[in-house]
Formats: structure tokens, sequence, C-alpha cells
């Protein structure tokens, strides 16, 4: 295929390649067991694209993304929101992850939907697989933070990456994330009904089906593999790779906007900017959702 450099056996719509590194194989082993984020009983087309829309990140990027480009999702799991980029429009879109038994959900879905442009590739992050430069964005959201070395995963994601293309990364927090971790210890001590009333995110699950619940607590409180990162970690990042900042979830400064064109370019801030607003994400949503944040970038020749 034309977006992947080394042969591969394909396979129900499942380019595959052998995964042998131990801490992939690892987070794996983890995931086959209960795939993450799962679908709902009753998921379609429909719902999927609906979900996507109330999505405030996932849909801003859709729309900014138009159409007739190649967009890649690192880490897609049972592939939802390679699917949402799909829907409706004529990009091409390759859903990369090491989980097979997540891509047999994804692929199923695809196939029973009949969801042409979206492509699924199972494969090792390290053993860069994906041609080089062949790829107008990339979305890795909530990803790198579960490899054995998150910065040498960018890199490599990167390569895929068109000069000009956009990257959107997504890490725990090294500040944000503390609210997350205190629950961690409740569960490991009290289980899973004492996280069910303290997480935000269960609290709006307990109406649906208890396979998402189980993959959200699995996925937040009991992951084998994890690191925390900083702002500035990421910006060094981009630095020393050529690739310019473009906006933060949540945002670098003080000079707070209420923008929708997650595109648009913002200020970086400084060091305390930055320290403050890691703080603040403990005290608000991004805190409650397990302290992801959310780093765009441009990358230049």
């Amino acid at each position: 295929m034309v977006f992947l450099k080394k042969k591969s056996l394909h396979e129900n719509n499942i380019y595959k390649f052998d995964i042998k590194d131990k801490v992939t194989k690892s987070v794996t082993d983890f995931y086959k067991i209960k795939p993450f984020p799962d679908y709902k009983l009753g998921d379609n087309k429909a719902t999927l694209l609906s979900n996507g829309d109330k999505n405030y990140l996932a849909s801003n990027f859709k729309k900014f993304l138009g159409f007739k480009k190649k967009v890649l999702e690192v880490g897609c799991g049972t592939g939802q929101l390679s699917i949402y980029f799909s829907i409706g429009t004529n990009n091409e879109i390759v859903g990369l992850d090491p989980t097979i038994e997540s891509l047999n959900l994804a692929s199923s879905f695809s196939i029973e939907n009949n969801i042409q442009n979206v492509k699924f590739v199972n494969a090792d992050i390290f053993d860069d697989v994906l041609e080089d430069e062949y790829f107008d964005f990339i979305w890795c959201n909530g990803v790198l933070h579960h490899t054995k070395n998150p910065y040498e995963g960018f890199k490599i994601i990167l390569k895929s990456l068109k000069n000009d293309g956009y990257i959107l990364i997504g890490l725990y927090n090294k500040i944000g994330r503390v609210r997350t971790i205190i629950r961690k210890y409740i569960y490991k001590i009290f289980g899973k009904k004492a996280v069910m009333l303290m997480d935000p995110v269960l609290r709006n699950l307990k109406s649906d089906s208890p396979e998402q619940i189980d993959s959200w607590i699995r996925d937040q409180y009991i992951h084998p593999v994890e690191s925390l990162h900083t702002f500035d970690e990421v910006l060094q990042w981009f630095k020393k790779n050529n690739v310019e900042f473009v906006s933060s979830i949540p945002q670098s400064h003080f000079d707070f906007q209420n923008t929708e064109n997650l595109f648009e370019k913002q200020k970086p801030g400084n060091f305390l900017t930055r320290l403050f607003n890691q703080i603040l994400m403990i005290f608000n949503y991004l805190g409650s959702d397990g302290g992801l944040f959310v780093f765009i970038g441009k990358k230049n020749e």
C-alpha cells in the first residue's frame, strides 16, 4: 500500500505487522482483554457522527481538515475517531494501533457500515512502517505516554508528516493528572465502587454499557505503561524537530481567547504562564477527565 514503506499481510481491511517489542506487547496484552474505548450496543454511523460532532476537539479538527487530505490517527484503538474523520469526506484516513483485537472491532464496524475511505495498520510505532512525508495531518491523542519512549515515538511518527503539515499530540500532564493519581490509590485500596463515585467520566457512563465502564477503569487506573509530561517538555520536542507551536489546550498564556479555530496561532507564553495553566488543570474539567493536555504544531522544512 502506498502509505506503507514495508510489506505487510493484508486481511479484513487491516495491514498487519508482527509486534515484537516487550513493552508494546505488555500494552497489547492489556488492551486485548478490554479493547478501548469499545463500542456501545446499537452504535452505528449516525451515532458515531453525532458523538464526534459533540466533541470539541474532534469536531474542530475535522472541520479544519477539509477535503482530499491524508490523515493518520496514531493509537486509534477501536477506531471511532478514525471512522468519524472519514464519514462524509473524501479524505484518506489511516488508523494505526498495535492491538489487533481493537482493530478487528474497528474494521468490522467500517465494513458493516460501508465506510470505504479508512484503512487500519496493526503495528508498533517504533517499527517505523509508514511512508515518510505522506500525511497532511497526524492525530496522536492519549497515546505516546503509553509507550516505552514517548519522545522517540514522537520523532518517528513526525517522519510521516509532510512539511507544512499539522500534528496534534495529547499527553498526561505531570501536574494536571494529580486527581487521577489520587484516585488510582483509592482504587487499589477500595476498588471499583469507590472510583465510580469519584470519577466524573464514570458517573456519566453509568447508563451506558458496562464494557465501556470497565475499559475506562482499566485505561485510567491499572494501565501497565504510563508517563507524565509538561508543556515545556513538549515545546522542547517541537523546537528540536523544527515544529512550530500553533496552539494548546489549555492555552499556554494569560491572553485567554474563546476561539473555535484550534489551528489559529496562539502565544506560547512563558514558563510562569505555562506553569499556572497546568496547575489550573487540577481544578477544572481537564483534571477531572484525567489531566490530558493537547499541543498542536506545524512541521517546517
